[in-house]
């Protein structure tokens, strides 16, 4: 009874100094960007990896106590390089979709675990804190949000210097080769990392944000984590087929693509599509390729793709419409006379593709071109041959077994004081600035755990 009265009591005196503290140093009680002056100053953090989740989660780190010794490593010369090649240089920040529960709807694998960060730190709270800093940010017409500078430069430049205002250590080409758990119990924790090069050193907390690199599986395998097999993922689709052939750069807006998988469910998926040199890009195939990324490896990259162009129109409502425009232009040449905002190229090689002769009139239309006609700009099928690249936003699908880490704080399950924030984990979003958000996201509320 004693010993938990005395508990008691020392939580409470705890809280009354941690009131005190702040109200002193003039920082309010909650919110995002406490600082807590009053805590030990002996607790050491290595965060492992200078990406975007690794240096955020570094700041929030600082933020939350900045008596603590934060220290990233980074294994290259350059910290944040995805920061500084994504959105084609300009910076996909996040994305403006500020519902947790139709924000988690972007993430083929993750959704489940990261409504309750979401709850936490979301595109609202990742907007209000590069704006505190320094950095506005613009939202284009597809929800995706840059910086107003165009630049990716920008978002780099404030986070170091953020980083470097709160004290945080930064040491480039600081591979870790290895992280031994001296103590894992809850009372205590300690890690020792062994260097690429130089002397071993101990730290207190560990946070492994090192994105796709083999390096970090690696080290979180040793400590005792499952990793779920990494495949690639947003990527674009190798089609070799006529009636694309000369027509790269042309887009299509607003299809509905699906990939069929023999007798599993169906996976769909909606937005623009562009033709390439070497088949199908854009939106709508980076998202589908994000959602059916493990079955897509299964199958070898090949597969049937099925292109709706016209998804607000069902067979029923099409064959009406064609019917109508043939009534009102049966003087008009078929090739020349499209009733679609289709792309007159490729409006040309659909007609020759179905077999109607170049001048045939719409009045002289078949009822059997008029069949395939509808089946070609509802169902059109085309074969995908292999997997291409979307170099700027490469993600992989597979990472950290979810089931392993407490995303209430993203500490391990497995060893108390380490920490996993990013793409480490078997989390992956679809283009748009989700995949940003979520090592925002984790790395906001693992930097903030680990040093409470």
């Amino acid at each position: 009874m004693f010993k938990a009265t005395e508990k008691k009591n020392a939580l409470f005196l705890q809280f009354v100094h941690n009131l005190i503290g702040n109200r002193i140093c003039g920082r309010h009680i909650s919110g995002y960007e406490r600082k807590f002056e009053y805590r030990d100053s002996d607790l050491r953090v290595a965060i492992i990896g200078g990406g975007a989740a690794g240096i955020f989660g570094a700041i929030s780190a600082a933020t939350h106590n900045s008596a603590a010794e934060i220290v990233v490593l980074e294994a290259t010369r350059r910290p944040l390089a995805k920061v500084l090649i994504s959105g084609g240089g300009r910076c996909n920040v996040t994305h403006r979709c500020f519902d947790s529960a139709d924000l988690v709807k972007n993430y083929p694998r993750g959704n489940r675990e990261l409504l309750g960060p979401f709850n936490k730190f979301q595109p609202r709270d990742t907007i209000a804190w590069f704006e505190r800093h320094g950095v506005r940010l613009k939202a284009e017409e597809d929800g995706r949000m840059f910086p107003i500078t165009d630049r990716s430069q920008t978002i780099a430049d404030c986070l170091l210097e953020t980083a470097a205002e709160l004290g945080v250590e930064l040491r480039l080409e600081a591979g870790a080769r290895n992280i031994a758990a001296l103590s894992r119990n809850k009372a205590k924790t300690s890690f020792e990392i062994e260097f690429q090069k130089g002397t071993p050193e101990r730290f207190d907390r560990i946070l492994i944000a090192t994105g796709s690199a083999r390096d970090g599986y690696r080290i979180a395998e040793s400590l005792g984590h499952s990793i779920v097999p990494c495949v690639p993922s947003l990527f674009t689709f190798r089609v070799n087929d006529a009636r694309l052939d000369g027509l790269a750069g042309i887009s299509i807006g607003n299809v509905k693509l699906t990939l069929a998988d023999g007798e599993r469910k169906k996976i769909e998926q909606a937005g623009d599509l562009l033709i390439t040199h070497w088949g199908l890009s854009g939106p709508a195939v980076l998202r589908l390729s994000s959602w059916g990324a493990r079955i897509l490896h299964e199958n070898k990259y090949r597969g049937e793709l099925l292109i709706d162009l016209l998804p607000g129109y069902n067979r029923e409502q099409l064959h009406d419409k064609l019917h109508e425009f043939r009534n009102a232009n049966h003087g008009k040449q078929i090739i020349n006379a499209n009733p679609f905002a289709l792309p007159r190229k490729f409006w040309e090689r659909l007609i020759q593709h179905i077999g109607i002769l170049h001048g045939t009139l719409w009045g002289n239309m078949t009822g059997n071109h008029m069949t395939a006609l509808i089946e070609e700009l509802s169902c059109g099928r085309y074969e995908i041959a292999g997997k291409g690249e979307f170099k700027d936003e490469f993600v992989t699908s597979g990472g950290v077994n979810l089931r392993e880490v407490d995303f209430r704080t993203m500490q391990s399950k497995v060893n108390p004081g380490l920490y996993f924030a990013g793409e480490i984990l078997d989390i992956d979003g679809i283009t748009g600035g989700f995949n940003f958000q979520n090592a925002w996201t984790t790395g906001w509320i693992a930097g903030m755990n680990m040093v409470l």
